[in-house]
């Protein structure tokens, strides 16, 4: 909308809820927004403009954006993570500049290179602090790098996130040992004005049970490490037992099968609904002939002449207490023995403080005493962050995590005090009304693409392979652009209910004193309502209307300096579905400027009519039509955009312009190649 006559009111700092949920606050909604409109460079830009590791979590992230995503109100969440995989394998864009440059001066040391070390020094290098990582291993990454199966991450994902952090500036040295080959007061001595511990949880933990002493006991890192870097296998296709219920567990059990086990069997306290695996996760491993034995715990190890022969378990009858706490309660009178030959133990991961025991306090548990206010432990200038102070999470908590050391760090260098409490709170939008929801266009999920059980487990190269570039745009369309819909300008507004009338999910409502309001957090952002308002006083939150509005002058006069002689035509079309792929977008059309709105249904009378003003001699606006692939959640598009645009034709009339210069038609998806024989048609009449 390009007619606001007063000031524009200030917007509110509302999120759409997958980006409150996100741990970085990514912006989920405008990079979907981006990939459904066929802007797939946009897309990668957005997410690195708050990702440093945008390869990774588009592989392996735990999308807890899809868990609030209120799309789960009329059926499933877009794949958001899957939808980040294909930004960053189809579009093209760096890690944009820092907004205001170099600002913080100081050295800091991060010590480990996992998601959390990575943020903080990603985050401190674009400050202009200097900053080195030092790790033990001989590469960066962390767990997602050492940990994780191949046939989820490859090393190619982690090796190009690792490659833009450093071109931020961001030193890295390798195979160096905290508490052996460093210390802190070795780097304080070297000048680092910071260090930033970032370890990591890095030992396995087992249990101590009779038979856990002798051959064929393993634990879930050392086994995954093992397995990822010195290519291990079994001998025998042995019958792998596998203790947890956890992500990990699952990796250890899905890794066991790819290495030659005959059979794998996992066994874990929580009954199935309880599992602390993620639902895809445990679904993946059963597809792969993985055997759940839930609501047992171990016992014993059995052996007979020093060699495993089984598990001896337990029936757990409740693993938490009434005030969920761990307090697990087993019914000894129902045991049984799980037959196998091998053990591997997969129940959780546990810090090692011994590296830093001498220089900072270690609390009785074997914790380094920790401050989360201040980011802080009890030495000065010693930050901490990640799991190793949080406890288990999914990397991109972690990553939010070493932000906040960030700016705590950042701060310390500035003698700002620093207080994480008093960050700023993402505020969280309200649920869809039942009501709206109802109204909303069912579409169902397309499903990431994967191999087939059988196929995956014979290798262990990556199983998920990733949406094509046609599913990518119909999938992103799912998105409901939540809190980039209309708000109502309330100086402007005359209450005269035309918003009430027009809009198909009944948003704008009428109080009991006469006056509208506009539920924006109900808004499906449709944009009827914008151009029919005969004040002009609704606006939409997100700036895309404006931005095609203001493609239209730039792409005429593009289009007219190559008309070589014929009618210049401006064709406005949707900008999703068919109208996203790359075979529509990159066409070259000689005396056609070619604008997209993100729905014909937000185009104003007025933007066609000062079309007229510039070099255009016709304009055709292509609506969609029906399709079975290409649907589309909004309603009544056709029939508005088809008055709005016979108003402007009429209204050149009155002025003394040709009528024909101003059409209407639609396409549907399938009928898009016949979009260029519409435009030429609409031409030949001009000439």
């Amino acid at each position: 909308m390009t007619n606001h006559k007063n000031a524009e009111p200030v917007v509110e700092n509302i999120y759409p809820p997958c980006q409150s949920a996100c741990p970085l606050h990514q912006g989920c909604r405008d990079y979907l927004l981006a990939i459904a409109t066929g802007d797939f460079d946009r897309s990668l830009a957005i997410i690195k403009e708050t990702n440093p590791l945008p390869f990774v979590c588009g592989t392996i992230c735990a999308h807890h954006c899809e868990d609030e995503c209120r799309r789960n109100d009329v059926d499933k969440p877009p794949s958001i993570r899957g939808l980040k995989r294909f930004a960053v394998e189809h579009g093209k864009a760096k890690v944009p500049p820092p907004a205001n440059g170099p600002q913080v001066k100081g050295k800091v040391a991060v010590i480990g290179a996992g998601p959390a070390g990575l943020t903080a020094a990603f985050d401190l290098a674009r400050l202009g602090v200097s900053v080195t990582v030092y790790d033990r291993e001989t590469t960066a990454g962390g767990a997602v790098r050492h940990f994780i199966p191949l046939y989820r991450l490859p090393d190619e994902a982690v090796d190009q996130d690792i490659a833009e952090i450093a071109e931020q500036g961001v030193a890295f040295k390798y195979g160096v040992e905290m508490g052996k080959d460093i210390t802190i007061e070795k780097l304080e001595q070297e000048g680092y004005d910071a260090i930033l511990l970032a370890m990591g949880l890095p030992v396995s933990r087992g249990l101590n049970i009779p038979g856990t002493e002798g051959e064929g006991v393993l634990y879930a890192l050392p086994f995954l490490q093992d397995v990822k870097r010195k290519g291990f296998k079994f001998s025998g296709k042995p019958a792998v037992i596998v203790i947890g219920g956890g992500n990990v567990a699952m990796d250890v059990a899905r890794s066991a099968l790819r290495a030659g086990a005959g059979t794998v069997k996992l066994a874990c306290l929580e009954c199935a609904e309880e599992m602390p695996a993620f639902e895809w996760e445990i679904e993946e491993a059963k597809e792969e002939g993985v055997e759940f034995n839930p609501s047992w715990g171990p016992k014993a190890i059995e052996r007979s002449n020093g060699k495993i022969t089984g598990l001896e378990v337990v029936e757990c009858s409740c693993v938490f207490d009434d005030e969920g706490l761990f307090n697990p309660v087993f019914n000894d009178g129902n045991k049984q023995v799980i037959t196998g030959d091998i053990i591997i133990f997969a129940i959780g991961q546990g810090g090692d403080p011994e590296p830093v025991r001498s220089e900072i306090d270690i609390d009785e548990r074997g914790r380094v005493v920790f401050n989360s206010k201040t980011m802080t432990t009890s030495r000065k200038g010693v930050f901490g962050c990640g799991e190793m102070t949080m406890g288990p999470g999914t990397a991109v908590q972690a990553m939010a995590n070493g932000r906040v050391a960030a700016g705590a760090i950042s701060g310390y260098l500035q003698g700002v005090i620093f207080d994480s409490t008093a960050l700023e709170e993402i505020p969280v939008l309200d649920k869809l009304d039942p009501k709206v929801a109802e109204k909303i266009e069912r579409n169902e999920r397309y499903t990431i693409p994967i191999m087939s059980p059988e196929e995956r487990i014979r290798h262990f190269r990556q199983a998920e392979l990733g949406y094509e570039v046609e599913t990518a745009v119909c999938e992103a369309r799912r998105c409901l652009t939540c809190a980039a819909g209309a708000q109502r300008i309330e100086e402007l507004c005359v209450n005269c209910l035309t918003c009430v009338r027009i809009c198909p999910f009944d948003v704008p409502v009428v109080n009991a004193d006469g006056t509208v309001t506009i539920r924006n957090e109900q808004c499906q952002a449709c944009g009827l309502c914008l151009s029919i308002c005969p004040c002009y006083a609704i606006k939409f939150r997100a700036p895309y209307v404006e931005e095609a509005a203001a493609a239209i002058e730039p792409a005429i006069k593009e289009a007219a300096a190559r008309r070589n002689g014929e009618p210049v035509m401006l064709a406005i079309t949707c900008a999703y579905g068919t109208y996203a792929l790359p075979e529509f977008t990159g066409k070259e059309r000689k005396n056609v400027a070619l604008v997209r709105y993100p729905c014909v249904g937000k185009l104003d009378s007025t933007d066609l009519l000062k079309a007229f003003e510039h070099e255009v001699d016709g304009i055709v606006v292509v609506g969609c039509g029906e399709s079975d692939r290409y649907k589309c959640q909004y309603k009544d598009i056709g029939y508005w955009t088809e008055k709005r645009v016979a108003h402007a034709a009429a209204l050149l009339e009155a002025i003394g312009l040709k009528r024909d210069a101003l059409s209407y038609t639609e396409l549907a998806g399938e009928e898009i190649v016949n979009f260029d024989q519409v435009v030429a048609a609409a031409a030949e009449k001009l000439k």
